[in-house]
This record gives C-alpha cells, structure tokens and sequence, in this order.
C-alpha cells in the first residue's frame, strides 16, 4: 500500500511493501514463519494483501512446511523468520531442503549492516548471509528496496532451476524501512520466465543406457523422490510397463507407482539388490539410504545406469555405466521415444523368482500383523491403521520416528504419488507438524501423521498451529515411553531415567485438548481402528496416544549397523 509523505508531489514506497508486491508478482500464495523484529510487519502487510501468512511456534516447523510445500507445488516454500535465534533455528530446515532437493526460500530480516559488519553487538547481530552460505544452494542479501525485484527474482530461479534447493534471502531493516519512489518501485517489478527449463539428455547418452537395459538378465529399476518431485509417474508408468522390468519404490517414491503394482518389488528388496545386474536409478542417489551401492547387499558385479539432473551426482559412489542427465521427465520422454530400437525386456525366469520371494515375505509379515499382543507392538497397531487407511487411498500419510517410520513404509501401501512425505534424505527428526501443516494448506486434504513419541516431541508444540488453522489433521503418536524404546535400564543403577527413556504412560493426547482439539487413547487395535476413523470422519484436528509396549523397539530401527559398536571395559 503506497503512503503519501508532505510532499503532495511525491508518492513513496518502502523495502517492507515492495517485498511484499514481489512476492505476489512471483505467484507466492502462503508464507510459513514466526514474526518479531523487524518482519512483524512485513507479515501484517502480506496477509492484507491476500497472500496466506500461516504461523508456527518454531522456526523449524515453519521451515519445515515451506521446504515440503516446495516439494509438493515445485514452486519455492517460503519461510520467514526474524534476525539471528529466529534465523538460526529456521537454518535446520533450509539445509535440509536443500540435501534433499525441496527448492525453499527462507527470508530473514537481519540488523543493520554497519555494526554487524564491525562487530559492535546490534540487538540479534550476525552476518547472517555468510552463515547460510555453506548449508543452502545460495545466499544472497538485498540491502536497496530497488534491488528487491531482482533479489526475489534470483532466489525463485536458484531454488527450481537444476536440482532444487533452499535459498537464503537477508533482506535487512534498513532496507525494508528505506524509501522510493513508488512509481518507479512497482516498475523494478517483474517476475523470472521459464526459471526451471527442461534439461534434455544427448542423444548418446540415452542410446548407452538402453543398450546396456537390452543386455541385462535381472534388471532392476529404483526410484528416487526426484522422479517424485519431477511429477514423472505417467512417463514412468510407461517405461516401467512396457519393459517389464521391477522396480524397487524408495521411501518417499511410494505411490508413483502404486505398492500393489504386480511389478513392484518393494516385499522381495534384499533379493533384486542382491542379484540384479543391471540396475536403473531414476531420481534416486547411491548415498547411504542405498549403502552407497556397496556392501554385502548389493551385487559387486552390478552395473547402473543413472538419470539425474546434477552431472556432479553421477560417479558419486560407485561408477556408473551409463549416466543420463537431464531432468527425469525429458530424459524418461526420450528414452521411451528410442526403447523400440531395443529389445528390452525382463526375463520371466527373473521376475518368478521376484515373486515367489514375494510371496514368502508377504504371508511372513501377514502373521506379524494378525498377531496380537497386550500391549500393542507396531505391527498390529499399523495394521488397524492400514485396515482405516486403504479406504483412504488420496490421504497424506507424514511418517518420522525410528522403528514407526521403518515399520510404517513397509505396512501402509500408497497409492498415489507424492501422499507419503518423511524425514527424507537426513533422516532428522522434527518434520512431522510442519509437513502436516504445509500438506493440509497446500492440497485442502485430509493428512495423518504417524509419529513415534520421541520423534512427536520436536515439533509437538505445533498442535496448537493444527487447531488454530482448523485443520484437518490426525496425529497418531506411537506412545513405546521411549527413544526407540521404553524400558532400557541406567546403567549405573541411580534414579534418573536411562539417556533412552521417556515419561511412561505419557497421555500425548491430552495435548491437543488444551487447544480444542479431539483426544483419543488407544490401547488395542480396535480402539486404533474405531479412533481413527472416528477422526478421520469428524475433519477435525486430532490426537490419537497410541499406546505401544515399552519393550518394543530395537535400537535405531534399520540404522542399528550405523550406530559405533561398544566393548565392556575389562575389570
């Protein structure tokens, strides 16, 4: 809103409505942060111009949900946080984002220049900018309100262009207070055209790869959430059909093609690492969630082929054979465009074996879920949550924890890309309120959050941000009493509680009554499964304690081999 100074001549802008009219220009529609010195304003000013400010009670959380709005919509999520603390806490996040490809922008407001510059202890003074720089995919500062169009402008194409990630915006109080001239200020604005081009891969490139695809005996294609993010499923549906090749669906890959797809070789995973001799990666990194493509789970004798968007992922840990890069779509396009010039096809005597293995495993998990036990174990309280779910097949399913999140991605099956949203490419803990809050805002749909409780406390204070927006999420919170689990011992005998432990019998669902919304405690599968759907049905912000045997867990879930082994010193 532009203002009038005594000078019935001049009409005046300032950095704080400019920044505000950039964001609009480039289509920004929500904002995550928390606000304080100097952006309260800036918040008040977005909000009555239309664009949806959506408040957290940490900077993490609201990190968090613009890092995985920008997963969802492939437009930049934005962040907004106050100068230093606010700053850094919001930083977790930004880095986040950027190792797992979730193009964000976190914006900050930062103190004035000159005493952060000469270290003369301004109120929250710190060179914010230069401490972004090693954890984002850029950093930049706007210090004139004439730069902000070209600031905003810069930090939207850095976020999508190549492999996404999260930019750092400083914009510093004395530029969001500066003033000019308001006719020339609305024409700096202007919005980046086409910031994310398609990449095409050479020709040769895809050639390679399909002639080493055509010689294989066990092929294997995985899928990372890159082909995810790229909205790739229909060109993958296509390639993955017409080959007939299984493909093995990373965590947050789940649903771009459906877990019942009959070539899906997610229940027979040790089996097709183990022996598959060609092996596809699309959107998908040879890091540490694969064991870095080494080790006694994979065949030593595999060769890969890789589609990537970042020449610099290819070679990164095991050598590949025959790189793709481009952006998964185009390279998937072109590949299917040329795949008749080949004779691709899997070998039935492969896919038997995949499907007998599958078979086995299939009924050995079936018993572990019909099993039941007083209290619950994970597998039978996530069988009454998959009985629910599986009629909920459009529902966002946010999963964190240790054994909760390994058990949940190997019991509820998705069917619809991009619905299961986890802790991703780190591991770190602490994404579960602000994925939940970003998905409801973003799509309007139903979202539940599976949770263990250590994995809840983090960001269990967002609750209160679920029933302030009145949303429609569910959270079910895995209650074991403990990291990992809830009756490890002290080791020295005292009466503290063990470095594991949590509060026992801790009612998580008392929580959410505080601030309106509906309790649940669940002690049997039937009370998960009556909760649940009771929840589900009422589209109201939810909390279910699902309570689960303190003896339950083992330690770190699946990682447990990550963890340094200990000796008992000789006595």
């Amino acid at each position: 809103m532009d203002y009038i100074t005594n000078n019935p001549q001049a009409t005046l802008t300032d950095g704080m409505h400019l920044m505000v009219d950039a964001l609009r220009m480039n289509g920004v529609d929500t904002i995550y942060g928390v606000v304080g010195i100097p952006v309260t304003d800036l918040a008040r000013h977005a909000q009555e111009m239309g664009i949806r400010y959506i408040g957290f009670r940490h900077e993490q959380s609201a990190g968090n949900a613009a890092a995985i709005s920008g997963y969802l919509t492939r437009k930049p999520g934005i962040c907004l946080t106050v100068s230093a603390p606010g700053f850094l806490n919001g930083l977790t996040a930004l880095a986040a984002a950027t190792i797992n490809g979730f193009p964000m922008i976190q914006i900050s407001g930062s103190s004035d220049r000159n005493i952060i510059d000469l270290q003369q202890g301004d109120y929250e003074g710190l060179d914010q900018m230069n401490v972004a720089k090693p954890f984002a995919k850029a950093a930049y500062r706007i210090n004139r309100p004439e730069d902000i169009a070209v600031g905003v402008a810069r930090a939207i194409r850095t976020a999508v262009s190549g492999r996404p990630g999260g930019v750092y915006l400083d914009i510093t109080t004395a530029m969001l207070s500066a003033t000019m001239d308001a006719q020339a200020a609305q024409a700096s604005l202007f919005a980046p055209v086409d910031p994310a081009p398609k990449q095409y891969p050479c020709s040769g490139s895809v050639k390679r790869a399909l002639k080493l695809l055509a010689s294989a005996q066990k092929p294997l294609i995985i899928i990372g959430k890159g082909a995810a993010y790229a909205q790739a499923e229909v060109e993958l549906r296509t390639f993955v059909e017409r080959t007939g090749i299984p493909f093995l669906p990373m965590s947050m890959a789940k649903g771009l093609l459906p877990d019942d797809h009959p070539q899906c070789a997610a229940s027979a995973r040790s089996l097709v690492l183990g022996q598959a001799d060609v092996v596809m990666l699309v959107g998908a990194r040879l890091n540490w969630l694969l064991t870095h493509g080494k080790g006694k789970k994979w065949n030593p004798a595999a060769q890969f082929i890789q589609l990537d968007i970042e020449p610099e992922e290819i070679d990164s840990n095991r050598p590949i054979a025959a790189p793709v890069v481009g952006d998964i779509v185009s390279s998937l396009d072109v590949m299917i465009a040329k795949m008749d010039n080949f004779n691709i096809h899997c070998p039935q005597a492969w896919r038997d074996a995949i499907d007998a293995v599958k078979q086995t495993n299939v009924a050995k998990m079936q018993a572990k879920l019909t099993t039941l036990t007083s209290p619950m174990n994970y597998f039978n309280a996530l069988k009454a949550v998959s009985d629910v779910l599986d009629g909920y097949k459009d529902i966002y399913v946010v999963n964190e924890g240790a054994n909760t999140l390994d058990d949940t991605r190997n019991v509820i099956n998705m069917y619809r890309p991009r619905l299961r949203l986890d802790c991703g490419t780190w591991g770190v803990m602490g994404i579960g309120m602000g994925y939940a809050i970003a998905a409801a805002v973003t799509s309007g749909r139903q979202v539940v959050a599976i949770e263990g409780d250590s994995a809840f406390g983090f960001s269990g204070m967002e609750i209160e941000t679920i029933c302030r927006y009145r949303l429609s999420v569910t959270v079910v919170v895995f209650n074991n009493g403990g990291i990992y689990r809830g009756n490890d011992p002290n080791l020295s005998g005292g009466a503290d509680p063990s470095p594991t432990s949590l509060t026992p019998n801790a009612r998580y669902d008392k929580l959410i009554e505080a601030f309106g919304g509906t309790a649940y405690n669940a002690t049997t599968p039937d009370e998960l499964r009556t909760a649940l759907t009771a929840a589900l049905t009422s589209h109201r912000p939810a909390l279910i304690n699902c309570v689960i045997d303190p003896a339950v867990g083992t330690e770190s879930g699946h990682i447990g081999n990550l963890n340094p082994k200990t000796v008992a010193p000789q006595k």
